[in-house]
């Protein structure tokens, strides 16, 4: 099965979880997993916030992140992934003071 992230609307969420800025998203939905294709411009982020019923999985397509994981900070660049196990807290923040942070995700749904 192909999903052309080209093909799916683009979405604003302001402040998403808490977060500064927009971020935005192109999302598939099946039920049972949401797949999403997600840019924050600089100065944006994905506040912080808890997986109490599943888990999610961040890998990096282009500029740099930095991800508040528990209580530690990561540095991602484009080839890593960030994985947040159900029953942890993590956010996402665009590093770069001049680029765009696009990044791949998934969340299986419970």
């Amino acid at each position: 099965m192909v999903i052309d992230f080209n093909e799916i609307q683009e979405v604003a969420n302001p402040q998403f979880k808490g977060g500064e800025g927009e971020t935005m998203f192109r999302t598939y939905n099946d039920g049972q997993n949401k797949i999403m294709r997600g840019r924050l411009e600089p100065g944006c982020s994905i506040g912080y916030h808890k997986h109490e019923t599943n888990s999610e999985i961040i890998y990096i397509l282009s500029g740099e992140a930095r991800c508040l994981y528990d209580e530690n900070e990561e540095r991602l660049v484009p080839g890593q992934c960030h994985y947040c196990p159900r029953g942890h807290s993590h956010s996402l923040i665009n590093a770069s003071a001049t680029e765009p942070l696009l990044f791949f995700a998934v969340v299986p749904e419970p």
